[in-house]
Formats: C-alpha cells, structure tokens, sequence
C-alpha cells in the first residue's frame, strides 16, 4: 500500500550552481511512503508523514545554502561552527567566498544539485533518522511552482532578523505582478525579472568591500558571522534591507521615477503565496 501526500512543505534555499552562480530557490516537497497496513488500516497517520517531514525539512533545507560536497568547483574548510567555502562557475571562472556558520549550510553528499539529487541525499538523511514504522520505505521529489508569467531567483540575507532569515546566502524563487494606472503590464514585470535574474541583493549598509568587480558584504547576526564575496553583476543594491516588503517598496519608487505619470502597483512574492504589496 502506498500513502502520498502532495505539497506538504515549501522551502526556500540557496544554492550553488556550476554554470550560473548562487541562486535562490523555492520548492514544493511531494513524499510517498510505502508499507503494510497496521491494525488501524494505515500505512502511517498523516498528522505523522507531515509533521515530521516537514519539521525536518524546516531545520535540514529551509533558508540554508545548499553545497554539492563533492564537486570538484568546491574548496571548503570547516574550523569550529564555522565553515568558509569557495566556489568557482561558469565560463568565466568567476566565484563565491563565503564565512558563516556551519548551521547556515546543508552539504549534500553529490557533485551537482538538482532536484533528484536533493531528493535522493534527502531520502539518505532521513531514513538514518527512523521516523517512520519498521518496514516502511519512504520516496520524496521536489517541483517548482508552476508560472504562467516571468520570475527571478534571489538570495539575500536579513541581519536584524532573529529566525533563519539572517543567513547571509539563503533566498527564493519569486514572481511579480506589476500595474500601470491599475492596467496590468507584463513589459514592466519582464523588465523587473531581467534586471533581478540569478540576483544577489545586497543591503549598502553591509557592503564593506568593492575590488576587481567584486563585492563583499558582512555582518554579524544572533547566529553568528557572516562574509559573502560575489561578482559585482551578479548583485543588485538597496539603500535599504531586503525584505519583501522594502523590495516591493523599492520596484514601485524606482518604477515611478522611471514613468512619473503613471500610479505604480507592484505585487512582489517572497517564494509561494506570500510577499508584499506597495505603491507609488
């Protein structure tokens, strides 16, 4: 007999890609776990499938920056609880250093992320934890959000945030929604998505550095403390933090100032259904 549950968590993550750099992500986890029928007529309750996947992939996934541990673009070196890491990608062996604490990455035993590949290491973690009956053989896959319109892959970091939200390298895979004068304008959101695709978006506040167009961004946070050094092209800069609600702040001003005649609504989304409003 097989038990499914569709949907059952979303997380949203970092990680480090040969080609394009660091990007952010947003995936839905769908688990299937297989068995004999116990004296109840269950494979497993529900309310157990869902609480204790999602409780570990909330800890183990959930705003971390995820590492192919085996790849061999990687050189990283783990000193106490903290790990510094560099990452060389694309045709222009261009790359990302970052110091942060251990608890801010997830190394996933393969030499490049995918959605199998996470699905597989996550499969391999959690069946060391035995959270499911005896006999049981549990399948997890990941999907994306289906868009009809465009979206962009961020990574941030919110220092003065107390929860998870303050690693430096964690992020989304988002959509916008943009209106000129209440008339919906997909040139505008095109637009919107070019200038934020494969984007880091940094705070000018934590910029401490600009060399060989690089920069690099540090901060400590209640976790501990964290150093980041991108390609200047692959970051966007705000005067201001980076939460949903500032960024969606920040499109409609910049939008406005760019078309001052026209009411500007922007809709921005921090990964699935859920974001910020504003205009201007």
């Amino acid at each position: 007999m097989l038990l499914f549950v569709d949907n059952l968590a979303t997380v949203d993550f970092s990680f480090l890609d040969p080609r394009r750099g660091l990007l952010g992500e947003t995936w839905l986890a769908d688990v299937k776990l297989a068995g004999d029928l116990d004296e109840q007529g269950m494979v497993c309750d529900f309310s157990t499938v869902k609480k204790a996947l999602k409780t570990w992939l909330d800890k183990e996934i959930d705003h971390r920056l995820l590492v192919p541990s085996q790849s061999p673009q990687l050189t990283m070196e783990e000193k106490g609880d903290q790990i510094t890491l560099h990452w060389r990608f694309g045709d222009r062996e261009e790359y990302v250093d970052l110091t942060c604490p251990r608890q801010a990455i997830a190394l996933v035993d393969t030499d490049e992320l995918t959605r199998e590949s996470v699905a597989k290491w996550c499969v391999s973690q959690l069946e060391k934890e035995s959270l499911f009956p005896a006999g049981t053989k549990l399948d997890l896959s990941f999907t994306t959000e289906s868009i009809e319109g465009v979206f962009y892959h961020y990574s941030h970091g919110l220092k003065k945030h107390e929860g998870n939200c303050q690693r430096i390298a964690h992020g989304h895979r988002s959509t916008i929604s943009i209106w000129a004068d209440d008339i919906p304008s997909p040139a505008l959101e095109g637009e919107w998505a070019s200038r934020l695709r494969d984007i880091y978006l940094g705070t000018t506040e934590d910029l401490v550095s600009e060399k060989d167009d690089y920069y690099r961004f540090a901060y400590s946070a209640p976790q501990g403390d964290f150093d980041i050094t991108l390609p200047q092209r692959c970051c966007y800069l705000m005067e201001t933090d980076t939460t949903v609600e500032l960024i969606a702040d920040h499109i409609a001003k910049v939008t406005k100032s760019e078309y001052p005649t026209s009411t500007i609504r922007v809709k921005a989304f921090e990964g699935m259904n859920k974001g910020a409003i504003a205009e201007a």
